[in-house]
């Protein structure tokens, strides 16, 4: 399965991105998905979650801030991330959660930073 994260960019603290995470070779559909990132320095961690059933998850760090969610009919998955921070600067990574099964490929690199 490829994953494929994309929307990363630069933005202003408070300012708003939109990720998206599309997936070749299967359906994701069957699998309970996540974002996770990765600041320099730090560990991967996930920051939100959606089950399979569109349940969702958040980690405190974000929650109120990003909202996730799942187009079965697209085969993607988003992340609307609004108020951003600097200490939001990662490279965002999709993946199936709440374990990663898939390669993790290249990730979409997010910096806020006036």
């Amino acid at each position: 399965v490829q994953l494929q994260a994309s929307g990363g960019g630069l933005v202003q603290p408070g300012g708003s991105l939109r990720l998206s995470c599309t997936a070749s070779g299967s359906f994701l559909r069957g699998y309970g998905m996540g974002w996770y990132r990765q600041a320099p320095g730090k560990q991967r961690d996930l920051v939100a979650r959606v089950t399979t059933v569109g349940r969702t998850y958040y980690a405190d760090s974000v929650k109120g801030r990003f909202t996730i969610a799942r187009d079965n009919a697209e085969n993607t998955v988003y992340l609307q991330m609004n108020s951003l921070k600097p200490e939001d600067t990662a490279v965002y990574y999709c993946n199936s959660a709440p374990t990663p099964l898939f390669d993790w490929g290249l990730g979409t690199l997010v910096t806020v930073s006036s």
